[in-house]
């Protein structure tokens, strides 16, 4: 039997990635918030 986790990196750095990021507002609202680290 298949494990329920099959990790894709691609997939996992499409979703939450940089880009990812740029694409929605948070990095956005992180530099309103003048932060130094944006993303991890």
């Amino acid at each position: 039997m298949k494990r329920t986790y099959q990790p894709n990196n691609r997939k996992k750095a499409k979703k939450h990635g940089f880009f990812a990021r740029v694409k929605g507002n948070v990095l956005k609202k992180r530099r309103a918030k003048k932060r130094k680290k944006l993303c991890a």
